[in-house]
């Protein structure tokens, strides 16, 4: 069975019959996997569409699905799929195969979008070479977007990768800000010559240098372009809001207390706030528009939490707790540190959490 954790809603393409046999044995390992056969193959017993132009069809559907397989030549998938791509962080992961299923060729989007892991448990299925020819999966040494992904942390600029991969692959010296030892074990340090900055004062100079560098934080901060900045999901966002409060209020409010705070929104992890707001129509257009899951709390899970900064007897009086902002942040981020006590508008308190990883 292909695993096929990160890559999912795969589309497999066939324009020839043994392609078409190839493709249903693909499948096969593939439970969430959709065939596309050209129009003039028959096949039985399976569920498949059809398109009659690949060129006309493939852009309808080349970003609604995590990875595609081509049963074809590479020369074909090149041509079809070039007017397609637009960045390795966003474009969908493309092997090919060749009909006598020989080899699966990883072509696009090897790392983030995971093309080589695709490329080498078809091959493993159907009993092909697999061919991967990025350079660190070549010479074995781990790529920093690979691991980044595999921790979860947010590429914030995507065009450092290559400077830090060659610096992996040369064993070039890296300065590496990894205060929760989140990626820093994973580079074996014989391979590269790895400088820990983890204190806030040293980073200035650290960074300054014309060398690449790998900042994991979730605090704002200038910092030269060979820089790597991966953001990991570190911060929660407790909030409390009057009733109809708009989307647009409360996302401003939470921007400007982020920024204020220099605090990275690309590091927040979830939203928080007690269970009666659950049908608040405002919380989940924002849960919604900003892609986080929403954390609702009971009253009396509200008030296990007795290190409360600002307390308010207002909330007391009408909810029935001192507080609900700073209490469901620290509960949504396993009871970790307030680090931005409740700040409030008319409508709208928020408070910022950070997750422990120590714990």
């Amino acid at each position: 069975m292909i695993d096929n954790e990160k890559i999912y809603n795969v589309a497999i393409w066939a324009i020839t019959p043994k392609g078409a046999d190839l493709s249903r044995k693909i499948a096969e390992s593939l439970p969430n996997a959709h065939l596309f056969l050209s129009e003039n193959l028959e096949q039985r017993d399976i569920s498949f569409r059809t398109f009659k132009i690949l060129s006309e069809t493939l852009p309808q559907f080349f970003n609604t699905y995590q990875g595609h397989i081509f049963i074809m030549s590479t020369g074909i998938v090149v041509r079809l799929t070039a007017p397609l791509i637009r960045h390795k962080t966003v474009d969908p992961a493309v092997i090919i195969v060749d009909e006598m299923g020989h080899h699966a060729i990883s072509l696009l989007s090897g790392h983030i979008g995971g093309a080589n892991k695709l490329a080498r448990n078809v091959a493993r299925h159907i009993g092909a070479d697999p061919v991967i020819t990025t350079a660190t999966d070549k010479n074995r040494v781990p790529a920093i977007d690979v691991l980044a992904i595999e921790k979860d942390l947010f590429i914030e600029n995507p065009d450092a990768i290559k400077g830090v991969n060659m610096a992996l692959l040369t064993g070039k010296k890296i300065s590496f800000h990894d205060p929760y030892g989140l990626l820093i074990g994973s580079i074996s340090e014989s391979s590269t010559s790895i400088e820990a900055v983890n204190h806030h004062e040293r980073m200035k100079n650290a960074f300054l240098e014309k060398t690449p560098g790998v900042f994991i934080d979730d605090v704002l901060l200038n910092l030269p372009p060979q820089v790597l900045i991966l953001r990991p999901r570190s911060l929660v966002a407790g909030m409390g809001c009057n009733r109809n409060t708009s989307l647009e209020e409360m996302r401003t409010f939470l921007n400007e207390i982020l920024i204020k705070s220099n605090l990275s929104s690309h590091s927040l992890s979830r939203i928080a706030t007690i269970n009666i707001k659950a049908d608040e129509p405002g919380l989940l257009a924002l849960s919604k528009d900003l892609e986080l899951p929403i954390n609702f709390y009971d009253k009396e899970e509200l008030k296990q939490i007795k290190n409360i900064i600002t307390p308010s007897s207002m909330v007391e009086k009408h909810i029935g707790v001192k507080s609900v902002c700073e209490a469901a942040a620290i509960l949504a981020s396993n009871r970790g540190k307030l680090i931005v006590p409740k700040q409030s508008t008319r409508n709208v308190t928020v408070a910022i959490a950070r997750k422990s990883y120590t714990s």
